[in-house]
């Protein structure tokens, strides 16, 4: 049996991997210092409330669980699967970073206020840990979806990728019927991800030449 960390020391022993690795631990921690002060500021801004079609064929049901179940779960397979690629972890990190820019520009460019007949979306975990902060206007667009989706594009091998796939599936028809977005934020959360994971791969293929 191949040992868990087997690439690692490879990968270690390579200045220019090492160089990488710390700059983008260095980036992904200042954007995650960065956007709950962000999130914290879209809280108090003003927005608009928007039509959608998909809201009015049904009222909101609460599925807080069956989306953090699968959010978390999902997370817990993708740290323990990434950590044994170094290669596909620098990826990951990296293109998880660049998609929170692209939220932090979505949400600044699109004001929003959640839907109008809404049930909010407590993270048990937050609530545990966190300062209890419920975030209602983290919306354009869906933060739960891209990152799945994230997931599911730098995920290796069949069985691995259907499960992320699914789960991108659930939470998003989840999310829908929580009503904790607008339709339009789960659509084109994907797009937002799979340009995130694109833009990062091209830049590693020309550096790998």
């Amino acid at each position: 049996m191949t040992p868990y960390f087997a690439e690692w020391p490879s990968h270690w022993s390579r200045k220019g991997f090492r160089a990488r690795l710390t700059l983008t631990l260095a980036l992904c921690a200042s954007t995650l210092y960065v956007f709950p002060r962000f999130l914290a500021w879209v809280e108090v801004r003003p927005g608009a409330v928007l039509p959608d079609p998909v809201h009015i064929l049904f009222p909101p049901v609460d599925l807080t669980w069956l989306i953090f179940s699968l959010i978390y779960g999902c997370l817990i397979l993708a740290i323990v699967t990434l950590l044994r690629d170094p290669e596909r972890l620098l990826i990951a990190l990296q293109s998880y970073t660049l998609l929170v820019w692209f939220r932090i520009g979505a949400m600044y460019l699109v004001p929003l206020e959640p839907p109008a007949v809404t049930i909010p979306l407590q993270d048990p975990f937050v609530q545990l840990f966190g300062s209890g902060q419920v975030l209602m206007k983290d919306l354009f667009f869906s933060g739960h979806t891209s990152t799945l989706f994230l997931l599911f594009l730098t995920a290796r091998g069949r069985i691995l990728r259907t499960i992320f796939l699914i789960a991108v599936i659930g939470v998003a028809t989840a999310i829908i019927i929580h009503h904790t977005h607008y339709t339009i934020d789960v659509y084109v959360a994907p797009f937002f991800s799979y340009t995130a994971y694109r833009i990062v791969t091209l830049i590693h293929s020309r550096i790998d030449r």
